[in-house]
């Protein structure tokens, strides 16, 4: 199997994801026209900045062949400790920061289970997704803390840099940074050898439990952030945030080319990715069509997406 064969698919799966994103666009335009509005638009990709951020980092860690289903706890967590260090006379800076760390910790945590204990990946995440959300709730007792937090608290993901939202800055910069990550650094190429021959990886001197717990506290460290930046946009802490956010991630990282197996994806075609779901999102709520059915609209998206990739990498088998 030569490279070109592998990149060929590849690169067609590329083009017919981001030729679907345009097609999505048009109609949608063309059935309302309060879609292609400036402030629709922003807001849509406001809503779609804490998946975008998230999803850079799950992309690089699915690459590698590895799977995290605690993003949404971690984001619940990190965004209810944002509050409450804030409620306790904490800048909000420093409260950030400490819940972001937070994220990292678990991150950690995870890769630990996963790397180290090598329990697999889908049920440490999944064991840590019950228990980080269950000592969100613990710590809010079912309720939001919103008394105490202060104007500069939604200043994140409410405020503006120039005409664009201060969270589409940021989620435009992690992107810049993870896909230099990706496409220039050893970590990122590091990323792609594990996941595409494990045992070669490592008869080629990469120390794979380094990389990959690595790959795991930046997935830490970005659901954090998400959670942190959730929170500021809703204006509270709150045990609820980030719950089903898994799903919505894993379709924009599948959807964007990256691999189940490992060894193949891209941070960019992530992007497209999220961006497909969020317009899709947007524009069913646009028409009146029930939460109910955008579930189903999803579950086809995703399914579709894990059967383009198949049928295009049929064709290296040929």
């Amino acid at each position: 199997m030569n490279v070109k064969s592998v990149d060929n698919p590849l690169r067609l799966q590329k083009m017919v994801i981001f030729g679907v994103l345009v097609l999505i666009l048009v109609i949608l335009s063309v059935l309302s026209p309060e879609f292609r509005t400036y402030n629709n638009l922003t807001n849509v990709l406001r809503q779609t900045s804490a998946i975008i951020i998230a999803s850079c980092a799950i992309t690089l860690l699915m690459i590698s062949g590895n799977f995290d289903l605690s993003i949404g706890a971690i984001m619940a967590i990190s965004g209810v400790m944002s509050a409450l260090f804030v409620t306790k006379g904490i800048p909000l800076p420093v409260s950030i920061i400490m819940s972001v760390l937070l994220g990292s910790l678990i991150g950690l945590i995870n890769g630990f289970l996963v790397i180290l204990m090598k329990v697999p990946s889908i049920i440490a995440t999944l064991g840590t997704m019950y228990t980080v959300r269950g000592f969100a709730w613990v710590i809010t007792q079912g309720a939001s803390i919103h008394m105490g937090l202060g104007p500069n608290f939604t200043q994140i993901g409410r405020g503006f840099i120039g005409p664009l939202p201060t969270s589409i800055v940021i989620t435009i910069i992690v992107f810049l940074l993870f896909y230099f990550l990706q496409t220039k650094t050893l970590l990122g190429k590091y990323a792609f050898a594990i996941g595409g021959n494990r045992r070669t990886a490592l008869l080629s001197g990469i120390n794979i439990n380094t990389v990959c717990i690595t790959l795991y506290i930046l997935v830490g460290t970005l659901a954090g952030f998400s959670g942190c930046l959730m929170a500021s946009r809703l204006g509270v802490g709150n045990a609820n945030i980030g719950v089903g956010f898994e799903f919505d991630v894993i379709v924009a990282v599948v959807l964007g080319g990256t691999s189940l197996e490992g060894g193949e994806g891209s941070v960019f075609g992530m992007v497209v990715g999220a961006l497909i779901v969020g317009f899709i999102g947007n524009g069913l709520n646009l028409m009146g069509v029930h939460s109910f059915y955008q579930d189903v609209v999803k579950g086809i998206v995703l399914v579709s997406a894990v059967l383009l990739d198949r049928v295009l990498r049929s064709g290296l088998t040929k």
